[in-house]
């Protein structure tokens, strides 16, 4: 259904592609202001880079394939140029069907158009007639959850009501591909469940193509029976879902005990930076074996940070995550430290008494916290820190562990006695 060679994608930092005085007036201006920026900071302006670089990739009638990878790695810019949104800068893309996509919430709908409206446009966009849309307005409208407002214009509708009718509307007409895109998220957990069942009935049972990106892998577990990873723009793994997860999660800090915090670590610290008075700048995981840990033991890594100015009661904790996405727990530290402005060293221990052999990462984040609770994220890394349990069978009962069935966390010992 899809066949993709040699694809390529190349953008330049800072440009504005004119084709009209006003937006050559814009470009110009911006031109000149980011020539003026890159001197400051030392970048080069209108630097070119590959969002894609060289994706080969064949998909077959009735695959569900997700694709995951860091921020940045390409997944959404790969479903733009499958979706006819942009063009590639090199290679081919050759569709054998018709494509319907969710790429964004809202995508493709009319705002002063009403819910009802909207289908028949989104149906006439994919070339069905009017006589084939009737026959699935109702089965669209209900499944969207929307009914009562399904008359009103759809920009009146919050983001939710959005994704349900949306996603309902992709779902139903009859396209051969669908291309979804982190959507889901906004919706509620019913109905994520209700679509991810419609998904997987249209792929196993309809023959339908889905391209599914997430950045949550239950998802991706449940949905897909295929997942490619993108690093970088790079195709990094084509395959199983499970061995894509563990490349995904461990792609980059495998065997690593040192991690230098660049913005690559830092995709939501946009409001951190217009106020920033603290930052991470380096980890270094302390002890024989690296980023290998025993099971049971205790471990130091030590932090260097820069306190941009007096801080008091900064607090610190890491949330822990498996390789498969999902979140184990969180550590946190008892008590603040007062910090002066300038370069500091801290060392963290980590108790690794409950976690069961595998693989995890770590979000390192500094806040401090007021009376009632309320916590003031200073700075955060994601992840912070990825790390290996190892183990014998001493560390876990005897038993060979089972972390799809029993977690990732043992709890405290049972005591059993005869009565």
């Amino acid at each position: 259904m899809i066949a993709i060679r040699g694809l390529k994608k190349e953008y330049r930092t800072g440009q504005i592609n004119g084709t009209t005085l006003q937006e050559e007036l814009k470009r110009r201006l911006s031109r000149r202001r980011g020539e003026e920026e890159s001197r400051k900071d030392g970048r080069r302006y209108g630097e070119r880079f590959l969002a894609l670089d060289g994706v080969d990739l064949e998909i077959g009638a009735g695959e569900a394939v997700g694709i995951i990878g860091r921020n940045g790695a390409g997944k959404s810019t790969l479903l733009k140029l499958i979706s006819r949104i942009t063009a590639p800068t090199e290679g081919e893309i050759d569709l054998y069907g018709r494509v319907a996509s969710m790429l964004e919430v809202g995508t493709g709908f009319n705002g002063e158009m009403t819910g009802r409206e909207n289908i028949y446009l989104n149906g006439a966009i994919l070339g069905m007639t009017r006589a084939e849309i009737d026959k699935k307005l109702e089965d669209i409208i209900e499944f969207s959850e929307v009914r009562p407002f399904i008359d009103t214009p759809v920009k009146r509708y919050s983001s939710g009501m959005y994704v349900k009718l949306a996603f309902s509307v992709a779902a139903h007409l009859d396209s051969e591909i669908l291309i979804m895109d982190e959507v889901l998220a906004v919706g509620d957990m019913d109905f994520q469940k209700k679509c991810l069942d419609k998904m997987r009935e249209a792929s196993r049972q309809g023959g339908r193509t889905i391209l599914y990106v997430s950045h949550n892998m239950n998802t991706i577990r449940r949905l897909c029976d295929r997942c490619v990873v993108l690093d970088e723009g790079k195709k990094v793994y084509d395959g199983d879902v499970d061995n894509a997860i563990a490349v995904y999660m461990g792609a980059k800090e495998s065997d690593q005990a040192t991690f230098v915090f660049d913005a690559t670590f830092r995709p939501y610290d946009a409001a951190l930076r217009i106020n920033k008075r603290f930052e991470f700048q380096r980890l270094a995981i302390l002890g024989e074996g690296g980023a290998r840990l025993r099971a049971g033991q205790k471990r130091e890594m030590a932090v260097a940070c820069e306190a941009l100015r007096p801080l008091r009661g900064v607090r610190f904790r890491l949330e822990c995550w498996y390789q498969d996405g999902v979140k184990v727990g969180t550590m946190l530290s008892s008590s603040g430290l007062d910090l002066a402005p300038g370069a500091h060293e801290l060392l963290l221990t980590m108790d690794l008494a409950h976690l069961m052999p595998g693989r995890y990462t770590a979000d390192l984040v500094a806040y401090a916290c007021d009376e009632d609770g309320s916590e003031d994220i200073l700075d955060g890394v994601y992840p912070g820190v990825a790390f290996e349990v190892v183990g014998g069978l001493e560390e876990t009962g005897g038993l060979d562990w089972h972390h799809q069935y029993w977690g990732h966390v043992r709890l405290h010992d049972l005591e059993v006695r005869a009565k």
